[in-house]
């Protein structure tokens, strides 16, 4: 039975990929057929899961296999899988739209160079449009297990912007994708070029990846000799998952491309550990730190990227109960020995077995980063030398959200953080670097979070900082200043946010300094008062700074407040936000202060000097328009 093509336009994010791939993004074609062959795997993998509580869906096929085979004389390269197969709305729904969140922000991040949008649209896992590199047209055949033999469907495509749809008589349930190869893509109509391009990236893959057997026969006729094909099917990969493998069987090339395969990514991963854990719970980890994040890594309802077996049957992608969410970079395998076949992603989140997983593969990841932080200081070479400073430029950020989350190791994650400081543009301060150089005298970690590095470091608040000599750690990730609020000290000494609080160099601040300050508080009082008042609807008190050396004023915030920085994110975000008014503290050595007694001005310039205040550390005046004219008035 067929019925009448239907005609349909691909997404516009999809309609933009497919012109990328067609006009050889990728940078190394072959990888079309480990997009291919994996996607095969991926849909057995699903059936096998299906069929655990229907076992109908087997069929009469009970083996499930991945067939690779070509046809010189048509062109075509055709990978056939006896998987879950597709009903023609998921062949619509699946080979039209990219259903991944995110697409939007992935087709941001195109930037038009070659080799850097090939490894985006790798690690998107867009692996079916890839067939298109080396294709000028893509037929897939299918039908669902569990659907008469009439309900088959045939996509077609030359990916330039939409596909046909008919319904198919198809016997075998599963999938078949038949590339019509480019004339310059003929290579792949060979025998021996296949199977190396199958060993090298798909050697892993547990189930049999079968192609005919080829035999030379010698010439007759003057008829040149050449490789025939005997009818007769063998496999060409191991057929046995990596992860089950014992490790001095693995090679570093096999763990790599392993990484690539589930990853989608270009790029050798970082560094990977290999454990199989036996106790109260057995199962196998195989876990990656990739080398780039993905486009998506700030989207915290992504899941993360571990696959979760069970006794070798695939269960689920993404599994995020395996790991918290400040790891949700790490790609990798986890096989469980002691969960149920059928575990939901409900049954996970409750599972005992699940929180023992949760907390030995942490611990491990955590370990990775410490031996790469280590390697930092340690390593042999360069290369080495350099990892954990790629690490932490991909992904610092979000471990820092782990302070947060993850109580019990808060202290590891600590140590793994890096700064830039008031003496280093670069974020390779850790807090155990800071601490060994602290003055003789300094009682406390001082840091200060800004929206911006050049923010950060151009605070008036650094001012007295810097005359003294002390280092103060610049923080100016989003994450900052939540992060730190759960971290009040470092191996027994205090964090000290430089913009809360009133300043106490304590011991570094010597008995002259501090004589001066308390008399320039004294003699002040008249005119702090008049400050207050003026400035009573913005700032909740007006004190005598002793942090500034340079600049006329700043504002800080009570001890225990909330930063101006972080109310302003979670308004940019449209949370809501409490009330609150800084301290402003004036500079009584400073000309512009000294000016404001007697001045006839003295509201304008009181106003001024707030606003200042705010613009200096990244912050807006409340009314522009207001603040214009004041200094233009005072400037007239």
């Amino acid at each position: 039975m067929t019925s009448a093509t239907s005609k349909h336009s691909f997404q516009a994010e999809v309609a933009q990929l497919l012109h990328l791939v067609t006009h050889s993004l990728y940078s190394n074609k072959e990888i079309f057929l480990r997009e291919l062959v994996s996607n095969a795997s991926d849909a057995c993998d699903k059936l096998r899961f299906e069929a655990i509580n229907n076992d109908g869906l087997y069929e009469d096929q009970p083996e499930l296999k991945v067939f690779v085979s070509f046809d010189e004389k048509a062109r075509t390269l055709t990978i056939r899988d006896t998987g879950i197969g597709m009903s023609r709305q998921e062949a619509i729904d699946h080979l039209g739209t990219i259903a991944k969140s995110g697409t939007r922000e992935f087709m941001s991040r195109l930037t038009g160079d070659q080799k850097a949008d090939a490894q985006l649209i790798g690690q998107f896992g867009v692996g079916f449009y890839s067939g298109f590199i080396v294709a000028d047209k893509i037929t897939v055949e299918s039908r669902r297990a569990g659907l008469p033999a009439d309900q088959g469907v045939r996509w077609t495509s030359t990916g330039a912007g939409d596909f046909d749809v008919e319904d198919i008589e198809r016997a075998e349930r599963g999938t078949s994708v038949i590339l019509h190869l480019r004339e310059d893509a003929s290579e792949y109509l060979n025998g021996w070029k296949l199977k190396s391009v199958i060993g090298k990236y798909s050697d892993h893959i547990s189930l049999p990846i079968l192609m005919e057997k080829e035999e030379w026969k010698d010439g007759e006729n003057d008829q040149p000799g050449g490789m025939v094909k005997t009818g007769e099917w063998e496999p060409i990969n191991k057929a046995s998952a990596l992860w089950t493998r014992p490790k001095k069987d693995i090679t570093e090339e096999q763990y790599i491309e392993f990484y690539k395969a589930i990853g989608h990514d270009f790029e050798a991963p970082l560094a990977w550990s290999h454990n199989r854990v036996e106790g109260s719970t057995e199962y196998t980890q195989l876990l990656y730190v990739p080398a780039k994040a993905p486009m998506d890594l700030w989207n915290r309802e992504r899941s993360g990227g571990v696959k979760l077996y069970v006794k070798r049957v695939f269960i689920m992608d993404d599994a995020e109960a395996l790991l918290p969410s400040y790891l949700r970079f790490v790609k990798g395998v986890i096989d469980s020995a002691d969960l149920p076949l059928n575990v939901s992603r409900e049954l996970l989140q409750e599972s005992r077995d699940v929180k023992a997983i949760r907390e030995g593969s942490t611990k491990r990841v955590l370990s990775m980063l410490e031996d790469l932080a280590r390697q930092q200081k340690e390593g042999e070479t360069d290369e080495a030398k350099a990892k954990y400073g790629k690490f932490y430029a991909e992904f610092g950020a979000v471990l820092k959200e782990g302070l947060g989350e993850d109580f019990a190791n808060r202290d590891r994650i600590a140590k793994l953080l890096r700064f830039a400081s008031s003496t280093s543009d670069v974020a390779d301060v850790s807090l155990a670097d800071y601490k060994a150089r602290m003055k003789e005298g300094q009682e406390a970690i001082y840091y200060i979070t800004a929206d911006t590095l050049a923010a950060a470091k151009s605070s008036p608040q650094l001012e007295i900082f810097r005359k003294k000599g002390i280092e103060v750690l610049l923080m100016a990730d989003r994450v900052d200043e939540w992060a730190l609020s759960h971290l009040h000290e470092f191996d027994g000494t205090p964090l000290q946010s430089v913009a809360k609080g009133a300043v106490d160099l304590g011991k570094l601040q010597d008995e002259e300094e501090k004589k001066a300050a308390e008399e320039a508080a004294e003699t002040f009082k008249p005119l702090l008062e008049k400050l207050k008042e003026a400035l009573k609807d913005k700032a909740a008190d007006v004190r005598v700074t002793t942090r500034l050396v340079d600049s006329p004023a700043c504002l800080v915030v009570q001890d225990g407040g909330m930063s101006t920085q972080l109310a302003r994110m979670l308004k940019q975000a449209g949370q809501p936000v409490p009330e609150t008014k800084p301290v402003l503290e004036v500079n009584a050595q400073h000309p512009l202060v000294m000016k404001l007694e007697g001045s006839e001005h003295f509201d304008d310039l009181a106003n001024v000097l707030f606003d200042q205040a705010l613009l200096a550390e990244g912050g807006m005046p409340e009314d522009p328009a207001a603040y214009v004219r004041r200094v233009n008035s005072l400037l007239a």
